[in-house]
């Protein structure tokens, strides 16, 4: 069940570790998915439409710009602030989304606990964006609102991404291979029109195949524990990886903080998981 939370937690330090552009990043995650995916294929053969795959090779385009919008983030404002923020909007955007389109919430109670969850989640992002001007970081704000503003327009892409297949009746291996495909055109399209094609020759781009591995790990064992332990009890658990993705990325690209940023991303995590359980269970 800890099995999503890891590998969706690994996958940001495990690229930022590698190195490299957010094109060689995300050229490599989506690869190493594809393949994965693939062979998944190969060996369960699982009924896949027209339409399923239509629909769900646009929700992987839409993850790109997600998945980008974090690359870029990360290397612009550090880990300790990209990861909450961008966890915290998916799961605002999700749950909006899942009121106005899905019907969700339907009770006067719901409505009541899901709002508390919404206001404990925008508590928990700007606790965790919470940053301390130093002497030395002359041009640090304009920098950080501006990735700032791009990492909240780019995770819409986030949340499309994870509204989309929800339309779907379709099992879950049946969505992720067409995903994989739709994530993998959306990204030579970006990296065509970027005109970063030389990342192709670019060793980093290859070895940025073991993000897609960990990504996989954590869409397939996620689908897996949904038909276990029930869709509640999968997400929630799941959201813990943003925990694992933070502090692990903050430790392993030795990030700077100051003691009074680091109480602050520490109890932003917290109050980021509190928001993700009651929007959820309740």
């Amino acid at each position: 069940m800890i099995l999503p939370a890891i590998g969706w937690g690994l996958l940001s330090p495990v690229v930022a570790k590698i190195g490299g552009k957010p094109a060689n990043q995300i050229f490599g995650t989506t690869f190493g998915a594809l393949t994965t995916a693939l062979i998944l294929t190969v060996f369960y053969h699982p009924h896949i439409s027209t339409a399923t795959f239509l629909i769900a090779a646009s929700a992987g385009a839409f993850w790109v710009i997600g998945q980008v919008g974090q690359f870029i983030s990360l290397k612009n404002i550090g880990f300790s602030t990209t990861m909450p923020v961008s966890t915290g909007f998916q799961l605002i955007g999700t749950s909006l989304v899942g009121v106005v389109i899905f019907g969700e919430w339907s009770t006067f109670t719901q409505k009541v606990l899901g709002a508390i969850g919404v206001l404990t989640l925008i508590v928990g992002i700007w606790l965790t964006s919470v940053t301390e001007q130093l002497p030395n970081q002359k041009g640090h704000d304009k920098k950080w609102l501006g990735t700032m503003i791009m990492l909240v327009f780019t995770t819409l892409g986030y949340i499309i991404y994870m509204a989309i297949p929800r339309t779907l009746n379709s099992s879950g291996l049946a969505i992720f291979m067409p995903e994989s495909v739709g994530m993998f055109v959306a990204v030579i399209i970006y990296v065509v029109v970027t005109k970063q094609s030389a990342i192709f020759k670019e060793r980093t781009s290859w070895l940025n195949i073991a993000g897609g591995l960990v990504y996989a790990l954590g869409a397939i064992t996620y689908i897996l524990s949904v038909n276990a332990n029930g869709v509640n009890s999968a997400f929630v658990v799941s959201q813990l990886a943003v925990v694992i993705s933070t502090l692990l990325g903050m430790v392993w690209m030795h990030e700077y903080k100051t003691p009074r940023e680091l109480v602050f991303t520490f109890c932003g995590l917290v109050l980021i998981v509190t928001g993700a359980v009651i929007t959820t269970v309740f």
